[in-house]
């Protein structure tokens, strides 16, 4: 893969519409339980990015057909034997490979999984992943580089999960459906893109109760069907757009935003002085707004952190950080799940930022300041995104190296600006 880079002229004033992708962290999880139907499935407003590419590609790989029927619409078929061992060289380009291990330890009663890749974030533990399979009725053993497991009969049960996870809740329940019996889930993931693997399973004849709450209940079926489903709006890309608009002081209409999937991040917007209006689907964010910090009571500094569903989503803190150095006053940015995922401030503290960050969990931004262009390089697809949002509103020219990680989450990022009013030139780095 050439490497690319983005050249960005900062200072411009954006204005139109634009539409979010569908959800990346819904499609992929969506994906993988293709297979555990051997009929024909068709998924639209499918986002056309680099990690779907990629599980798609391992889909081909393990035997299903993909038909790709227009654009963001894609046909999938799994019949017939399907392998069970990914492919480990495409396993370690994507986080996301993991979710691969729930259907086919369903499908075909083993998996030999490799290590999955992703962002570099901090420490991605697969644990709860492992004990929920395992709980079903999953022998594991573990490798240096693979976990293989094997199943007789999986069969339902109550489990509590040590933790909250997104990818863990979804390879449990991608397991569960064809399980026999009943599986309860307590402490289960409810963002978003689990509520539409949920839907999407049960359109498929899967019996899930609970959507969207942390008390998932599970009654195993013989067989799923096949059928279509349109994924849902990315709620983080309407995040970024809401950021966009605001750093920029431009106008945006956001449309298919799908607004209640933003009360958190509207509360925590409006702490920087962000004002969004919802328009039915729409999400309208005004142009020349004033962004300053709203104290807490005493004129106490206010803190902006993340945690599981409903409340601030961790893949926009990024996002709010660049808000954050833009709005006048003091605020804390507490990131509680990853290690690293902090450590981009330092590319904004090299384009003027006023950040100090406190330790790898803990950053307090002093904003107000108009940031410079810069030379930057993208460390993972959200801090990426907030490079680019940086860079769209910093005076002079910048350039972000290693683009493609911004690609991963973010479908044709710069036509897509470039038609609001931006100037991003995608070159071959050198």
């Amino acid at each position: 893969m050439a490497l690319e880079r983005f050249v960005v002229e900062g200072g411009r004033r954006l204005e139109g519409t634009i539409r979010p992708g569908g959800n990346k962290n819904a499609a992929l999880p969506i994906l993988a339980a293709c297979l555990l139907t051997d009929e024909p499935v068709v998924l639209r407003n499918l986002p056309d990015i680099q990690d779907v590419r990629v599980m798609l590609q391992i889909l081909e790989q393990l035997g299903a057909s993909v038909e790709r029927v227009e654009a963001n619409v894609v046909r999938i078929t799994s019949r017939g034997d399907i392998g069970c061992n990914p492919d480990p060289e495409l396993s370690k380009k994507i986080r996301a490979s993991i979710l691969l291990a729930g259907p086919l330890l369903a499908r075909c009663g083993q998996v030999a999984v490799a290590k999955p890749g992703g962002d570099a974030i901090g420490r991605r533990r697969v644990d709860t992943h492992l004990l929920a399979l395992e709980g079903l009725g999953a022998q594991i053993e573990v490798s240096a580089h693979e976990y293989r497991m094997e199943a007789r009969a999986l069969k339902g049960r109550k489990m509590f999960l040590d933790e909250a996870s997104v990818t863990a809740t979804e390879n449990a329940i991608m397991a569960a459906v064809l399980a026999e019996g009943e599986t309860q889930i307590y402490n289960a993931a409810a963002e978003p893109h689990v509520q539409d693997l949920c839907h999407f399973l049960n359109a498929l004849g899967a019996n899930i109760d609970g959507i969207a709450t942390n008390s998932l209940r599970i009654n195993g079926v013989e067989s799923l069907h096949g059928g279509e489903f349109h994924i849902n709006s990315d709620h983080i890309e309407v995040g970024s757009y809401i950021g966009l608009a605001a750093v920029t002081r431009s106008e945006l209409l956001i449309e298919d935003a799908v607004p209640e999937h933003m009360y958190a991040v509207r509360y925590m917007l409006e702490k920087l002085g962000v004002d969004i209006r919802v328009e039915g689907k729409n999400i309208r964010v005004p142009r020349e707004q004033e962004l300053r910090v709203r104290y807490d009571i005493g004129a106490a500094v206010p803190k902006i952190d993340d945690g599981p569903w409903p409340l601030f989503p961790a893949d926009l803190l990024s996002i709010m950080i660049v808000i954050a150095t833009q709005a006048e006053g003091t605020v804390m940015i507490f990131e509680k799940m990853f290690e690293s995922r902090l450590f981009f401030t330092d590319k904004l503290i090299s384009m003027g930022a006023r950040i100090i960050l406190c330790d790898p969990h803990r950053a307090i931004i002093v904003g107000g300041g108009r940031l410079h262009g810069g030379e930057i390089s993208s460390p993972d697809i959200r801090a990426g995104m907030a490079l680019l949002l940086a860079a769209l509103c910093a005076k002079g020219e910048s350039i972000i190296h290693n683009v493609h990680q911004i690609d991963r989450g973010y479908e044709r990022i710069d036509d897509r600006l470039n038609a609001l009013g931006a100037r991003i030139t995608r070159e071959r780095d050198v």
